[in-house]
Parts: structure tokens; C-alpha cells; sequence
């Protein structure tokens, strides 16, 4: 893929002070889905990291339903001759993919290539900045902070308790920017649902719903949350899902750079 044009960061996003110096190529991993529109918001958002630091080699694996693996990726990286590459997980919290999966596949590609160090960062969320990505999609949408809106904050969910945790404290974080009526979290795949946060939301006076997605990308769990949104308020605003936003870039650079500096730290120290 071609990368885009080099387009300045906008005044005050601090993206181009976050731009690292290193030759390690960043790779960055999603989770992947059957969703074509997924796999393409994430090699946007890699286009977009790519405009902002174009000095740094920036490629795209999964960890399934998408191509190409992760393993391919690093595979690559190693046959080309790198002897380091440095991995950020697009995951917007800590649970089983980021700490079961993806160190088991990259395991498995340092075994295949011995000369290969993969430093991982950690995962972008909840960086305080995606808050700010948060508000800019609700503001885009038409969800401008307005005392009359409610906001459901929706994730996937986990069986993680913990990571369930963290989306409830984001959506803490926003509720107490002050901007809107109310706000509360809701999850895709386990409770609190969209419905019953709704509910939640009218109950403490918000007059319209806007959701909020805590997700990278669309795709049929986002299209879910949608559906039963619409369901019980027709006219709920559905805001766009992070993807390539500046906030994201921005977040995924400073991972970048902080796990190459700790790898080469670590290196120099052995």
C-alpha cells in the first residue's frame, strides 16, 4: 500500500512532537473480523500514522479473521533483515487477547526467527486522549455537549471483569466533563446491555441518546449496539467508531516510541 501524503498535524494535536526516531518498523496489530470495513479502517488509521511520522516503517497484521496474520508480518520483517521490530496492539483494553494471544503468536514468530526482537507496547486505551476522540465523534455526529443528550459509552465487553472496569471508568471520566445530561456504559456481548443503559439515562432526565462507541472500527457487533439502540429510542444519534482519528495516531506514536526506547534500554543494560 502507498503511503499518503505528508499532510502537517493540526495545530495543538501533538502528534509531530510524538513521532519517534527509530529503524525498528512498528507494526501494528488489530484484533481483525469478518467486517470488511474493519480491516479498512485499520489500515487508514495506519496511513494516517504513516502522514504524521513518515520516517517510520509502519505496517498492519492481525490476530485472525483478517489478513495478513501477525506472524506473516513479522515473518516479513525478520526476512528483510530486521533485527528488531516493535508491536502496538490496537486494543483499547488489557484482557485476553493482549495478554493470552498476542504473546503466544509472537512467541512463536521469534521462535521461527532467532534474530528477531519484538518489543510490544502496551495497548492504547484508556489513554486520556481517546476521551478526547470520544467527544470530537459525538460532536461530529451531532452530539455536541448539550445538557439534554445522554451517552452510552458501548463496548464490546469481556469476561474479564477488570477490563469491563475500565470502560465504566471512562465513561466516568466523561460524565464528569460536565457536557452532557447523563452518562453511563453499555456492552455488546455481556451487561449492562444498550437497552437497559438507555433506560438508565432517560430515568435520570436525558431527553435525547447519543452512543458513543469505545471501538476502533465498525463491524457487526457495532451494527449490533445500533440495532437495539434503535430498538427502544429511534432517534438515538450513533456516533463514528475511533479509527484513524488524530487522537489515535497520536496514542499508537507514543506507544511506539516508549516501547523502542524501553527495548533498547534493556538491550544496552544486558
Amino acid at each position: 500500500m502507498r503511503s499518503a501524503p505528508h499532510r502537517p498535524a493540526p495545530h495543538g494535536s501533538g502528534l509531530a512532537r510524538h513521532a519517534p526516531h527509530t529503524a525498528a518498523p512498528l507494526v501494528l496489530v488489530a484484533h481483525g473480523s469478518r467486517d470488511p470495513r474493519s480491516a479498512a479502517t485499520i489500515q487508514r488509521l495506519a496511513e494516517r500514522v504513516r502522514a504524521v511520522a513518515p520516517g517510520v516503517d509502519v505496517r498492519v497484521g492481525f490476530l485472525g479473521l483478517s489478513e495478513p496474520p501477525l506472524t506473516s508480518v513479522l515473518d516479513d520483517v525478520a526476512a528483510e533483515g530486521h533485527a528488531e521490530a516493535v508491536v502496538v496492539p490496537l486494543l483499547l483494553g488489557n484482557a485476553f487477547h493482549s495478554r493470552v494471544d498476542l504473546p503466544a503468536l509472537i512467541a512463536e514468530a521469534e521462535q521461527r526467527s532467532p534474530g528477531l526482537r519484538v518489543a510490544v507496547s502496551d495497548v492504547l486505551g484508556p489513554d486520556p486522549l481517546l476521551l478526547d476522540a470520544v467527544r470530537a465523534r459525538l460532536a461530529e455526529a451531532g452530539a455536541a455537549p448539550d445538557p439534554g443528550f445522554g451517552v452510552v459509552l458501548a463496548g464490546v465487553g469481556s469476561a474479564d471483569a477488570a477490563a469491563n472496569d475500565v470502560v465504566a471508568k471512562v465513561a466516568a471520566r466523561l460524565h464528569g466533563r460536565g457536557d452532557y445530561a447523563a452518562v453511563t456504559h453499555a456492552f455488546t456481548t455481556c451487561g449492562p446491555d444498550v437497552r437497559s443503559a438507555i433506560t438508565q439515562l432517560r430515568a435520570r432526565g436525558a431527553e435525547r441518546i447519543a452512543i458513543a462507541p469505545w471501538f476502533l472500527a465498525p463491524g457487526l457487533l457495532l451494527d449490533r449496539i445500533e440495532q437495539r439502540a434503535h430498538d427502544v429510542a429511534p432517534n438515538t444519534v450513533l456516533a463514528a467508531p475511533l479509527g484513524a482519528a488524530d487522537a489515535v495516531a497520536s496514542v499508537v506514536l507514543t506507544r511506539y516510541a516508549t516501547a523502542a526506547q524501553a527495548a533498547r534500554t534493556t538491550a544496552h543494560a544486558a
